[in-house]
């Protein structure tokens, strides 16, 4: 049998620059979501993602570039002629129309019969798991489910991929946290691609197949969102996604690399060579660190400090660690046995393995870390 195909990119972007009179917000942005995948755009406020997104919806048209969805060019093409379908973070639902009505209104506009506009409603309620709510107006409903009703009208027209932008902006953190869940499960049910837009990070990093990282309209790093996490490309990067220690570095004349106070600092193997410059950075993760008193025997890669602060937070106690060097390590330890928690001013060792460290380029190098560059698609883990 000849060889398939490989399937069109549900969304791709093609040297997409968005210019507002003399400022880029977006700029030279390549890339492509797979058909099914969930892909978060995280970032900052004024980094590009929602203007992004507006573009891929029709909402706004690119200053230069391409934007294909299933493979057609649909770049000058309006909102209502592109197979997408948007969810805001203002549910902006209609409040004298019930709820069944509010999820079919779309399907009616395109003329489909009553009958089958309230079965595909009620499904796609039960969905989203407001069965037995589609007699309910909007204002008796909470917040959360109020998303719920959002999202069941864009699903309802079965769009190829939909954009979502900050939906969970309204919503407080216990919700949010279920909704997570929820918008999760719903989106590997329906199979559709889902587009993200936020700057929340535990968000786009609980949901998201992969995840791209914005800055100054463009993308510093992109990938699943473990890799980003643990092996981040760049400094913002690293600092964006949670917390992150940077501690200086220096290759020496043997190539080795060392700390401000000379300490010998091993990291993997895989790290060495993405770094050309002399100077660099290396990045831990607080979490990463082992805080003991006294000398830790046989771990290659340890500074000696004093505990600044030891701030208990129930489940873990955040240390901060001045270093000989005058540094501060911020480290994060599990409160398993009070007897071993340390105490401000003790002198203490940090400890961690070679593979939980990271190298980063040089502040000069990392300015022009977010060149542009071409990223495919991938496979979907599911």
């Amino acid at each position: 049998m000849p060889e398939q195909a490989p399937a069109a990119a549900a969304v791709a972007l093609q040297h997409v620059t968005k210019a507002f009179d003399q400022m880029r917000a977006v700029q030279d942005i390549d890339l492509e979501l797979a058909p099914g995948e969930f892909f978060a755009l995280l970032g900052p406020s004024g980094c590009g993602k929602t203007t992004t997104l507006r573009m891929v919806g029709g909402f706004e048209l690119p200053t230069q570039g391409r934007i294909l969805l299933g493979g057609t060019d649909v770049t000058m093409l309006p909102p209502h002629r592109r197979d997408v379908n948007t969810v805001f973070q203002s549910y902006a639902l209609f409040p004298h129309m019930t709820v069944a009505d509010n999820v079919a209104f779309g399907l009616r506009r395109k003329g489909v019969g009553a009958g089958e506009a309230r079965t595909r409603a009620e499904r796609m309620l039960d969905l989203v798991g407001l069965d037995g709510f589609a007699k309910r107006r909007p204002h008796q409903l909470s917040g959360g489910q109020q998303q719920r009703v959002a999202l069941a009208r864009a699903l309802v027209n079965e769009p190829k991929v939909l954009l979502l932008d900050e939906p969970m902006g309204a919503l407080d953190a216990k919700i949010r946290k279920s909704m997570q869940v929820e918008l999760k499960r719903i989106q590997q049910e329906v199979g559709i691609t889902f587009l993200y837009v936020t700057h929340d990070q535990n968000e786009a990093m609980s949901m998201a197949d992969r995840l791209a990282v914005m800055n100054g309209g463009r993308i510093e790093d992109i990938g699943a969102p473990q890799r980003v996490y643990d092996k981040p490309q760049t400094q913002f990067v690293a600092e964006f996604l949670g917390t992150c220690n940077i501690l200086p570095a220096e290759f020496g004349d043997a190539g080795d690399l060392r700390l401000p106070d000379g300490t010998a600092v091993h990291t993997s193997d895989d790290d060495r060579g993405q770094i050309v410059a002399h100077d660099a950075r290396i990045g831990l993760r607080p979490e990463k660190l082992v805080v003991t008193r006294g000398d830790t025997d046989g771990v290659v890669n340890h500074v000696r400090g004093v505990v600044k602060t030891a701030t208990y937070l129930g489940a873990s106690t955040e240390y901060e660690v001045e270093t000989a060097w005058g540094g501060v390590l911020k480290a994060f330890a599990q409160n398993l046995d009070p007897a071993q928690r340390a105490r401000p001013g003790e002198d203490v060792t940090v400890s961690w393995e070679a593979s939980h460290a990271f190298l980063l380029p040089s502040a000069a190098e990392s300015a022009g870390a977010a060149a542009p560059v071409t990223h495919t698609v991938g496979t979907v883990a599911r």
